[in-house]
């Protein structure tokens, strides 16, 4: 029997009653625990409104259907497993060809061996400066990591980024390293540079906490693969670096981690740890996360370059799911260069995160910004006051922001670049947003069912994990769905206008961009442009799908020509 005949044989079943009696009983014998009325109830959440008979016909699905979550949930589905359905940031026809080479050879620069700096000016060179130190053995890899060991230990408690030190292991890995560079077995430029991981990347024989109290002890028996391609590379762990909890803002169970610029401020989130380490010279570099802004905006907040690279480019093995559409890790570091090394060392497929390709990555740090399209988002450059009436001192703020921005376009037109203006696609992208909630609901539906567990979290204010967690059992599966066709929808919108320029500029982190490339997966890089009441501000660099090499190339020519990154808080 062909398909079509098999369908109307059954349909002509059921509208002949065939199924009712069995039906019928079955609904007399089953107790409803939902009925008409809150059924009725139901929809004004929803949206929708039905008819009486319509509810009275939907009760049985309905209550058929709670039947089968409370099975699923007796259903014991691990932390670590992905739903069978994968997000791809390209569209039909795009796939990226190519072929990645993770750990190759690049061209980076190889600054002058710097001579007779004390501990602290060490532990704030950029990855570069530090690697042509050891690569000349004119510092071993274990004086470099007690440096930075001293460091943590020092200022850990003033700043509360660390969660555990990781000093044995450290040790080990810088000994093997000396090791091996005096035998003449050098790595690379990662090789014997000590680093900080964000605490939900899984370290094997240490706690991954999650930044949140239910996983405070917490033992995740393997390495993320992020955490094996550094050891690959020869980098040494010294450290897991605090988080907000479950990757929210920067309060996480040992407190709010502060701002190495001015200590009675945060470090935004939820990268916290990563971004006000790194600032401080508490590691080398760190590695951090981003859902919807938690890269960007603490290298902006701590002054740090950080590159968020498109989804799917580096694996999530061995991470904290939050959403697993827009989940992804990236370098946050004290130069462009120093996050050209980090992802060339860990980005790539790996056989077990299903969403990274094997794209290359094809870093040409002399490239001429007069051969690339760039644009600028005009109107966030170009801002009004968000108030009537500014103050004087709000006034002042507001046309020191724009000022600073100018100046900063200048200096890429300067380096080469012609920038045309443009704006970012006119679309809902705040009503597609509660994808990630949702995810995230998904991802911790356990732990929302634990009502003790879920309020030992820090945070219970009506932002937090919880009230979204529980709030986000509300969102219907259909709504779900119908965002993400909304979603590609946006891709489709980001496609045409990425099909103009190689990138594009916006200040950071307050950018609309912000959200629409997260939904997306467009990369980006923040780095440093001035200062604004003594703290750092930033410009943002985003580009095409797959193409960090040319968003670094950009942020590279504005870093060679300014001194910003050269410019560190200075702890007491």
């Amino acid at each position: 029997m062909n398909r079509r005949r098999f369908f109307s044989t059954l349909t002509g079943a059921f509208a002949a009653g065939a199924a009712a009696p069995a039906l019928a009983q079955q609904a007399a014998t089953t107790p409803q625990r939902i009925d008409r009325l809150r059924l009725d109830a139901a929809e004004s959440i929803f949206g929708v409104d039905f008819t009486e008979a319509e509810e009275q016909m939907a009760l049985g699905s309905v209550n058929r259907n709670l039947d089968s979550f409370e099975q699923l949930r007796k259903l014991n589905v691990p932390l670590d497993t992905e739903p069978a359905v994968t997000f791809r940031p390209y569209l039909p026809g795009r796939r990226p060809t190519g072929k990645a080479t993770p750990g190759a050879r690049l061209r980076v620069a190889k600054p002058p061996v710097a001579t007779g700096l004390t501990p602290e000016q060490i532990a704030l060179l950029p990855v570069t400066a530090l690697a042509a130190m050891i690569e000349t053995r004119k510092i071993t890899s274990t004086e470099l990591t007690r440096i930075y060991l001293d460091r943590l230990k020092k200022y850990s408690d003033t700043l509360k980024c660390v969660v555990t030190l990781t000093e044995e292991l450290a040790l080990g890995q810088a000994a093997s390293a000396d090791a091996e560079i005096k035998a003449g077995k050098y790595r690379g430029p990662l090789h014997g540079i000590p680093w900080g991981a964000k605490d939900l990347l899984a370290v094997k024989g240490y706690k991954t906490t999650w930044g949140a109290t239910p996983y405070k002890n917490q033992v995740i028996d393997l390495d993320a693969t992020v955490v094996e391609r550094l050891r690959d590379a020869g980098a040494v762990l010294v450290a897991k670096l605090s988080m907000g909890a479950l990757a929210q803002g920067g309060v996480w169970f040992g407190g709010s981690t502060r701002n190495p610029w001015n200590t009675e401020r945060g470090s935004s989130g939820s990268s916290a740890g990563p971004g006000a380490a790194t600032a401080a010279g508490l590691v080398g570099f760190a590695i951090g996360t981003e859902t919807l802004g938690s890269i960007i905006s603490p290298s902006v907040t701590n002054g740090v370059t950080g590159l968020r690279p498109t989804y799917g480019r580096v694996s999530r093995y061995g991470a904290m799911a939050l959403s697993w559409t827009m989940d992804k890790i990236g370098p946050m570091c004290r130069s462009v260069e120093d996050c050209v090394v980090v992802l060339n060392a860990i980005y790539g497929a790996d056989g077990r995160d299903d969403t990274v390709i094997d794209a290359p990555f094809e870093w040409s740090p002399d490239r001429p910004l007069g051969s690339l399209r760039v644009g600028y988002v005009q109107k966030e450059f170009e801002p009004v006051p968000n108030t009537a009436n500014p103050t004087d001192a709000q006034r002042q703020t507001f046309e020191t922001r724009r000022t600073m921005y100018a100046e900063a376009l200048n200096v890429f037109r300067k380096a080469g670049a012609r920038l045309e203006p443009i704006a970012m696609p006119d679309f809902p992208t705040g009503s597609i947003s509660f994808v990630l909630s949702a995810e995230a609901a998904a991802a911790f539906d356990d732990l929302t069912r634990n009502k003790e567990q879920l309020a030992s979290l820090t945070g219970q204010s009506p932002g937090d994990w919880p009230n979204t967690f529980r709030s986000s059992r509300f969102i219907p599966a259909v709504e779900y769905i119908r965002a993400m066709r909304a979603r590609r929808l946006l891709m489709q919108e980001m496609d045409r206008l990425m099909a103009q320029y190689d990138v594009f500029l916006s200040p950071a982190p307050g950018s609309s961009s912000l959200t629409i490339t997260n939904l997306t997966g467009h990369p980006a890089m923040a780095l440093k442009c001035g200062f604004i009441d003594n703290m750092p501000a930033a410009i943002m660099v985003t580009g095409r799908l797959y193409d960090e090499a040319t968003v670094c190339r950009v942020a590279l020519a504005y870093e060679q020509a300014t001194e910003w990154h050269n410019r560190h808080p200075t702890l007491a």
